[in-house]
């Protein structure tokens, strides 16, 4: 079983999670200006993406740019990875690759803790892929590295 076996409803029974509808979830957070240069590779690319609407080129078109600017807002330091094996518990079935993850380490060349994963709706469905994206985004790697004393 991998990340993407999981529908919502198995994703839900089988972490004994919580479904909320919430949607303005972090009203504190600041807007951030969009950089001059984003704004420009996207206004060009997301037509391109879009038109050849296959995930690979959302991927590289759009999110890929976003998530480098990002980073140079933080000033380097966080770490991105794409496509890597993100193997948490295989018995629970939490493995497989991961679109993308944000860690909080500007570490480049190893995954460090705490991390964020990014996920992508499947097929211009995004009801079909929750539970694929809940089931990646599982605080399990984070609070494993926290009972070992390797995250505060």
């Amino acid at each position: 079983m991998s990340y993407s076996d999981f529908t919502l409803d198995r994703v839900r029974k089988t972490f004994g999670l919580t479904i909320s509808d919430k949607i303005d979830i972090f009203p504190s957070v600041q807007e951030v200006e969009c950089p001059p240069l984003l704004a420009e590779l996207l206004r060009e690319k997301v037509p391109l993406a879009l038109a050849s609407n296959t995930d690979k080129s959302r991927s590289e078109m759009i999110i890929t740019p976003i998530l480098i600017a990002v980073r140079k807002y933080l000033n380097n330091q966080i770490s991105l990875f794409s496509g890597i094996e993100f193997t948490v518990d295989s018995a629970q079935g939490l493995n497989g690759n991961c679109d993308f993850i944000i860690s909080r380490s500007p570490e480049l060349l190893i995954l460090n803790a705490p991390v964020v994963t990014i996920v992508e709706a499947k097929k211009e469905n995004i009801n079909a892929g929750l539970g694929q994206c809940v089931a990646e985004m599982l605080y399990q790697f984070n609070m494993k590295l926290h009972r070992k004393g390797l995250l505060k």
